[in-house]
C-alpha cells in the first residue's frame, strides 16, 4: 500500500474521530446508545455565568489553636517525666512561639534535652534569658502546616460543592491565605455560600460483619429497583438518606450503609463499594488534633493520627474492643479508608497503613488524600468571604454571541483572503483551517476542558498561525514553480522546505504556552491549554491533512498545473 494511501486513511480517521467527539455539542445524542461520545464542551464562568468567590482562610487562627494544643500536650508530658518546669505558655501563639520557665538556669539543659528528643523536628530554640527559654516552630514546618490548612479548606469546599453537581468548578489557592472559587452555571448563590462555609463531618465507625457483602449488595439493588433511583440520578446525600430509609427494616439495629470509592474508579458513582457500619462508636472529628503523612521503618508512606486527651481514650477503647475488625474513616458519609485493627492503640496517636504491592507515588498520593480528608473534618479553619461576583446568564450569553460574531467574521476574512490570493491552493488552505477548528473543539470536548473567553482568544490566535503555516507552504511552492520545476516536484519541495520554519514557530509557541501553563493561574492557564491544543491541531490539519489533499490532487487526479 502506497504512502499516500496510508496518509489518506490516517487523515480520514482523524477527521472522523473529531466529528464523533464534536457532534454532541450540536445534537442531543444522550439517548443514542450506540454513539460512542456523549460529552459536551464545558463553558467557563465568563461565558455561561455563575458565582465567583474569594474566601479568606484564618490560617493564623489555626496555627494559634495548634500552638495552644501543643502547650497543653507539653505540660502533660513535662509533668509525666517530672521535668523541672514551673510554667509553659504560648507567648505569640499565632506564630507558634512557646516559652518555658524553670526554677533555675541550671534546669535549662533538661528542657533542651526534652525538646530535642520529643520535638527536634518541629521546634527550634529562638532565645534564652535567665531561667526561661523561647522556642518556635521551624519555618519549614510552619510553611508546610499553613499549606496543609489551605489544602484542608479546599478539600472541605470541594466536598460541599460536589453536592451541587457543578461541572468543572474551579477551586484554587490564591496567595498565602485565600481560596478562589468559581462555579459556572451556579444560580443559587446563597445556598452555595452556606454549603461552602459548612464544616465537613468526620466519623470513625466500625465495619459491621452482621451481613455478608453479597447480601447487602442484593438488598441495595432491590431497593433501587423498587424506588426507581440510583446514585447517578440523585445527590449523594439524598441518595444515602433515601437508601437507608428504604432499608431501615432490613438492616441490623444501629447500622447504616455508606459507600467507599473503588481505587480505580473515576468517581464514586462509577465504583461505589457499599459498607455496613455501626452507628454507636461515638468517635468523630472533634477528637482528632492532627493527621499527616509519615513513613514507617522501611520508608513506606502511612497516615499518622494525633488525638486529643478525650479522643485518645475513646480511640483506645474502640480499637481494644474491636481487634481484627475494620474501622472505617468516614468524611461526609463517604468512606475514605477502612484499615484493619490489629490491636489496642493507646497513647493518643495511631497509624493508618496503606498496604503494599503498589507504586510508591500512588501510595504517597493516597496518604496525602486521606490525611487531607481527615484534617478537613478535624481542623476546620474559619472562612471569611472577601469578594463575591455574580455573572448572570445574560452576560454569559452576550459573551458567547460576541465571541461567535468575532470568530465568524475573522474566519470569513481569512478564508476570503486565502481564496483571492492563492486561488485553488487557497481552497485547500481554507478546508484545512476548518478541519483545524473542528479538531481543536473536539479535543477540548473529549479532554473535559473548560472554554473561557481567554480560551476563545487562543482559538483566534490558532487561526492566525495556522494561516501562517499555509502561507509559508504556498510561497515555497510558488518559488519552486518560478524556477521551472514540475508541479509534483514543486509540491514536494515546497512542503519540505516550509516544514522546518513551521515546526520552529510552533515549538516556540508551545514553549511559551507551557511556561504560561506552569506559572499562570485561572484564565492564563485556560489560554495556555487552548494554545497547546491549537499547536497540535495545526500540525495535523494545516500541515499533514493539507499535504494529503494536495498530493491527492496532484497524484490521484493528475493535476498538471496548480492554481496558486
Amino acid at each position: 500500500m502506497s504512502g499516500l494511501r496510508w496518509r489518506t486513511i490516517a487523515s480520514a480517521l482523524g477527521v472522523a474521530l473529531a466529528l464523533v467527539w464534536i457532534m454532541p455539542n450540536f445534537m442531543n445524542l444522550s439517548e443514542v446508545s450506540w454513539w460512542p461520545s456523549k460529552q459536551k464542551l464545558n463553558y467557563g464562568l465568563d461565558i455561561q455565568g455563575g458565582l465567583h468567590l474569594v474566601m479568606g482562610v484564618d490560617v493564623d487562627g489555626v496555627v494559634k489553636e495548634s500552638t495552644n494544643r501543643l502547650v497543653t500536650s507539653i505540660r502533660a508530658e513535662a509533668q509525666k517525666e517530672q521535668l523541672p518546669v514551673t510554667e509553659v505558655k504560648a507567648e505569640r501563639p499565632e506564630q507558634g512561639e512557646i516559652v518555658f520557665t524553670v526554677a533555675s538556669a541550671d534546669s535549662l539543659a533538661a528542657v533542651e534535652k526534652f525538646l530535642e528528643s520529643k520535638y527536634g523536628t518541629v521546634l527550634q530554640e529562638l532565645s534564652r534569658t535567665g531561667n526561661s527559654i523561647t522556642v518556635r516552630y521551624y519555618d519549614a514546618y510552619l510553611t508546610d502546616y499553613k499549606n496543609r490548612v489551605i489544602q484542608q479548606s479546599i478539600e472541605t469546599i470541594r466536598n460541599r460543592i460536589d453536592e451541587f453537581g457543578v461541572a468543572e468548578p474551579s477551586i484554587a489557592q490564591q496567595g498565602e491565605s485565600r481560596i478562589l472559587i468559581q462555579l459556572p452555571g451556579m444560580a443559587d448563590a446563597e445556598r452555595a455560600k452556606e454549603l461552602i462555609n459548612t464544616t465537613a463531618k468526620l466519623d470513625f465507625m466500625i465495619v459491621s460483619n452482621e451481613m455478608p457483602p453479597t447480601e447487602l449488595q442484593a438488598k441495595i439493588a432491590e431497593a433501587e429497583k423498587a424506588g426507581n433511583y440510583t446514585m447517578a440520578t440523585m445527590k449523594y446525600s439524598e441518595y444515602i438518606a433515601r437508601l437507608n430509609e428504604d432499608l431501615k427494616s432490613q438492616l441490623p439495629a444501629k447500622t447504616i450503609v455508606y459507600f467507599e470509592k473503588s481505587a480505580n474508579a473515576v468517581n464514586l458513582e462509577a465504583g461505589a463499594i457499599p459498607m455496613l457500619l455501626r452507628t454507636d462508636t461515638d468517635l468523630g472529628g472533634d477528637a482528632l488534633d492532627d493527621a499527616f503523612v509519615g513513613y514507617d521503618q522501611y520508608g513506606a508512606p502511612q497516615v499518622s493520627l494525633q488525638f486529643n486527651a478525650a479522643g485518645g481514650q475513646k480511640f483506645s477503647d474502640l480499637t481494644g474492643n474491636n481487634v481484627n475488625r475494620q474501622m472505617a474513616i468516614v468524611l461526609d458519609r463517604v468512606v475514605k479508608s477502612a484499615p484493619n485493627i490489629q490491636g489496642r492503640i493507646s497513647g493518643g496517636s495511631a497509624v493508618i497503613t496503606l498496604g503494599g504491592g503498589r507504586d510508591r507515588n500512588q501510595m504517597i498520593e493516597e496518604a496525602k488524600m486521606i490525611s487531607t480528608a481527615l484534617r478537613a473534618g478535624a481542623l476546620p479553619a474559619s472562612l471569611e468571604q472577601l469578594e463575591e461576583r455574580r455573572v448572570g446568564p445574560t452576560l454569559g450569553a452576550d459573551s458567547i454571541d460576541k465571541a461567535k460574531i468575532a470568530s465568524y467574521l475573522s474566519a470569513a476574512i481569512v478564508i476570503l483572503f486565502m481564496l483571492v490570493y492563492y486561488k485553488g491552493m487557497g481552497v485547500i488552505a481554507s478546508v484545512s483551517i476548518l478541519i483545524n477548528l473542528m479538531c481543536m473543539f473536539a479535543l477540548l470536548t473529549t479532554l473535559g476542558a473548560t472554554l473561557t473567553l481567554p480560551g476563545i482568544a487562543a482559538v483566534a490566535l490558532t487561526i492566525g498561525f495556522a494561516v501562517d503555516a499555509n502561507v509559508l507552504i504556498n510561497e515555497r511552492i510558488k518559488d519552486e514553480l518560478r524556477m521551472g520545476h514540475s508541479v509534483t516536484s514543486a509540491v514536494q519541495e515546497g512542503y519540505h522546505r516550509a516544514l522546518s520554519a513551521i515546526i520552529d514557530s510552533n515549538v516556540t509557541t508551545a514553549a511559551t504556552a507551557i511556561v504560561l501553563l506552569y506559572f499562570g493561574t485561572g484564565p492564563v492557564r485556560g489560554f495556555a491549554v487552548n494554545l497547546i491544543i491549537g499547536v497540535v491541531t495545526t500540525m495535523f490539519a494545516n500541515v499533514f491533512v493539507s499535504k494529503v489533499l494536495t498530493d491527492t490532487l496532484v497524484h490521484k487526479f493528475g493535476a498538471k498545473k496548480l492554481s496558486i
